[in-house]
This record gives C-alpha cells, sequence and structure tokens, in this order.
C-alpha cells in the first residue's frame, strides 16, 4: 500500500467531500421530484469508500455493491456528471437514463454496479473473482453489502464457494447498524457480523469504518492476501448512515441525539483536524479546497439538468433480440 502523506490526506478531504456534498445535492433535488424512484444516499460512510480505493489498484482491480451506490463508481474513475445525469433520467447517464439510482454502472471502470434484490450482488462478487481466476487475472474484487444482506442465505452459499475454489474476493460489510430499519441485535442472536465469516474459517476481522486510515490498512492486508492467492477475506467496515436508508424513511427506530453523536466521529472531520494539525493546509487553503468542491457539484447538477432526455425508441433499442432464435413449435 502507498504511504499515506500529506497529498493522501488532502485528496482523502476533497473526495469525500465532493461525495458527500453530491449526495446532499441529490437530496435536494429528489424533494424537488427531479429525480424519482428510491434514493439511497452514502452520507457518513465515506471513510469506506477512501480507504478501500487507496489500497486497490484501479487498473485492475474491480468492485461491486448494492443500491447505496452513487459515489463509489465516482471514486473509481466515472464522471461525475454522468452519474447524476443518470439519476435525472437523462441520457447522457451511465445507463443512458434507464439505470437510474440504484443501477449505476461502468464497465470501463471495472464498477459493477448497484443492485436492488438485497444481497443480489453478493453471488456475482464471487463470479467476478471467479472469472479472473480462470482468466489468470490476478485482480481483485471488492464485493460490499450491508448488514441486512448479511442475513441472506446466499451470502453463505458464496462464501462456502469462494473459500472452497480460493477465490480472489475480499466481502464487505457495511454495517451502518440498522440495515433498512432494524437494528443488527434485533436481527440475530450476534452482532458482530464479522464473525460469520469463521464458519467457512475465512480470515475475517471488524474495521473502525469511520476512520479512513484504519480502512485503507484493512483492505491493503486483504487486497494483497487475494492477489497472492490467498483466497477471500470478510471485513465488517462499522460505520454509520446520518440520512435515513432512503428518502422515505422517516427514522422512527433512532433518536436525532444519536446521530449526532456519531457525528462527533465524522470521517471528513476527522481527516480535516489532521490535515490542520499536521500542517499539510492552512483555513484558507481548505476553504479553497470547499469552493472546488461546490462549483464541481454545481457542473454535474448544470449537465443533468440541461442533458437530454432518451428517445423513445431507445426502449426497444436495449431490448436483447436475435433473429434466428430457436422457437419451439407444438403441433395442436
Amino acid at each position: 500500500m502507498q504511504k499515506i502523506t500529506k497529498e493522501v490526506y488532502l485528496k482523502w478531504y476533497e473526495d469525500m467531500l465532493f461525495w458527500r456534498k453530491f449526495e446532499d445535492k441529490l437530496a435536494a433535488v429528489y424533494i424537488q421530484q427531479k429525480v424519482r424512484g428510491f434514493l439511497h444516499l452514502y452520507n457518513g460512510q465515506e471513510a469506506v469508500l477512501a480507504g478501500a480505493l487507496h489500497a486497490m489498484d484501479l487498473t485492475k482491480d474491480k468492485m461491486i455493491t448494492a443500491y447505496r451506490n452513487h459515489v463509489q463508481p465516482i471514486g473509481m474513475g466515472v464522471d461525475p456528471k454522468r452519474v447524476m445525469a443518470e439519476l435525472y433520467g437523462k441520457v447522457t447517464g451511465t445507463s443512458h437514463g434507464m439505470g437510474g439510482s440504484m443501477h449505476i454502472f461502468s464497465k470501463e471502470h471495472r464498477f459493477y454496479g448497484g443492485h436492488g434484490i438485497v444481497g443480489g450482488q453478493i453471488p456475482l462478487g464471487a463470479g467476478i473473482a471467479f472469472g479472473d481466476k480462470y482468466h489468470g487475472s490476478d485482480a481483485v474484487t471488492l464485493c460490499c453489502f450491508g448488514d441486512g444482506a448479511a442475513r441472506q442465505g446466499s451470502l453463505h452459499e458464496t462464501f462456502n464457494l469462494a473459500m472452497l475454489w480460493n477465490l480472489p474476493v475480499v466481502f464487505v460489510c457495511e454495517n451502518n447498524g440498522y440495515a433498512m430499519g432494524t437494528s443488527v441485535e434485533r436481527t440475530a442472536n450476534h452482532s458482530d457480523v464479522w464473525k460469520l465469516g469463521l464458519g467457512y474459517e475465512m480470515p475475517s476481522a471488524p474495521v473502525d469504518g469511520m476512520n479512513p486510515v484504519k480502512v485503507a490498512e484493512a483492505f491493503d492486508e486483504a487486497i494483497q492476501r487475494a492477489r497472492k492467492g490467498g483466497g477471500p477475506t470478510f471485513l465488517e467496515l462499522k460505520t454509520y448512515r446520518y440520512r435515513g436508508h432512503s428518502m422515505s424513511d422517516a427514522q422512527h427506530y433512532r433518536t436525532k441525539d444519536e446521530v449526532e453523536e456519531y457525528k462527533k466521529i465524522d470521517p471528513i472531520t476527522q481527516v480535516k483536524e489532521t490535515i490542520l494539525a499536521e500542517g499539510y493546509a492552512t483555513e484558507d487553503d481548505i476553504k479553497v479546497i470547499d469552493k472546488r468542491v461546490k462549483d464541481r457539484v454545481s457542473e454535474c447538477e448544470k449537465f443533468a439538468e440541461e442533458s437530454a432526455w432518451p428517445e423513445i425508441q431507445q426502449l426497444y433499442d436495449v431490448v436483447y433480440e436475435q433473429e434466428d432464435y430457436p422457437f419451439i413449435k407444438h403441433k395442436l
């Protein structure tokens, strides 16, 4: 793993702040009904992505995740203007406006999408890793899911085969405490999700998901193990989401005081404090970054607003068609 230097801290601050403000803007335009359907925001969980990207080799490593998936592709190199346009349903979006919030995707940048089916991406992530092993690549796949998906049977089936076949995959539970709206303590007789991997003799560990340094260190160890042929790892990133599960979540299951307590260990604030304490930048330097982030978000909004809607014909162009399909004909 690259050393965590002044430049890394400054990049972390700007990236995480941009992701936060990008999501804030989406929340605002959702209320204006410019973005429709479901909307799941990443606010509070930015350290997980920042640390993971630092440990990954973005020229070959891959990522797949659930429906809270707007900022991950941005971190992997996708143009954020196209991501916002996709949420608007515009033709300039990552899937030409036909995927929407839960289905951002980029083959070019090896981001294999958000998935609306809870836990549906877990076996797919192992499948991507299987493909890399089959073709002799030393790429590693990060397969991310929430604590709610950890209760799906597909996780256990996937863990079993991933260990049996020694696949180059890192399973990542982003445990934000409440799944869709039920606390971890109410969904199982244990609260340490990471221990699920131990039954398969999979290297497993809990990680402070609010600290990008701790995240980067844990991911580096897991990724290097997989790259060297050591097989899967299961990491439980203990993090917290400040907003509801989705925009329709009234959040009756927790108090505002609890949310404010977690904001005291906000990953962006932690990084900013280190930057200032170490003399990596001044308050005036920080203001310049803040202004740059604000301008970038405005550019994304303007691009999405001004982009065209897809033509009706596009609905037919994206449907699979095989003219010589061997239909089976039955005699009456």
